[in-house]
């Protein structure tokens, strides 16, 4: 039995790492699936790759005029929306010219960082809502961070951004309730993720291979995840599994918000 048959989608920053991961398994659950990123080349060949009625569509997720046209789009072709999946977002070490840090930050790179994870965030929330009212069952899934639980000295932005993902996330979740809309919204906060947004960390060959497994060391469960771990998670919480549940943040870390690190020592 498919899980979201029939359901139609929409995931942000869907060409590649945690989004990609996620629209090609809600595919693969029945659902009709946009993808949406601003590299329409990638974005476009995850849509074939997924074939059926997934489709792609070019959306910069912190511009309001990009989201109004997304919404016309969606009702035209589909007549709404059940499920929205916010998982655009830049760590903006590479995006920005920075720093970052809380001592030296250039408020312009903080603005840009907000931006596109919270402005986007809140944007698509906004228009989702609009979009999923008629729904007979409608859940927004918002990709949150561990770095928004706490915090991260080199990535202030990243981490403020993520942090106000987190706390949006429930009033959204709260607000949909008061109106009694059919929507649920909650927050995934994945951990050390093997995407493309570690590789300004963790470099080349030798190098990278001994970062991952210093990062690996420190995970109680002694590994990075894969973006497969945060997409079965977002299936739950989109599905009718889980009509009980908003508001909540579901962790996806291997165990690192649990405590301190407590990995088995390699024998």
């Amino acid at each position: 039995m498919l899980r979201i048959e029939n359901k139609n989608v929409l995931v942000t920053g869907a060409s590649r790492g945690i989004g990609k991961a996620i629209a090609e398994l809600f595919a693969d659950q029945g659902a009709n699936v946009i993808v949406s990123d601003l590299d329409d080349e990638l974005g476009k060949k995850v849509a074939t790759g997924i074939g059926g009625m997934a489709c792609y569509l070019h959306l910069d997720v912190g511009k309001e005029d990009d989201w109004i046209a997304a919404n016309e789009f969606i009702k035209n072709k589909f007549g709404g929306l059940d499920i929205l999946v916010n998982n655009a977002g830049i760590a903006g070490i590479l995006e920005t010219h920075g720093p970052h840090d809380p001592e030296n930050l250039d408020i312009e790179s903080w603005r840009k960082v907000h931006q596109t994870n919270l402005d986007g965030v809140a944007l698509g929330c906004k228009y989702g809502i609009r979009l999923m009212r008629k729904s007979s069952s409608a859940s927004i899934v918002n990709i949150s961070s561990r770095s928004g639980i706490v915090g991260i000295p080199f990535a202030a932005a990243y981490a403020s951004s993520k942090a106000a993902v987190r706390n949006h996330t429930k009033s959204v979740a709260l607000y949909c309730a008061e109106k009694q809309y059919p929507i649920r919204c909650n927050s995934i906060h994945p951990g050390a993720i093997y995407t493309p947004i570690w590789d300004v960390m963790l470099g080349e060959g030798e190098q990278r291979e001994n970062a991952v497994k210093v990062i690996s060391s420190e995970i109680p469960l002694g590994a990075m995840g894969e973006p497969i771990d945060v997409a079965y998670a977002a299936l739950y919480l989109a599905s009718d599994e889980s009509r009980y549940v908003t508001g909540i943040e579901l962790n996806v870390d291997g165990g690192i918000l649990a405590g301190s690190a407590a990995s088995p020592p390699n024998k």
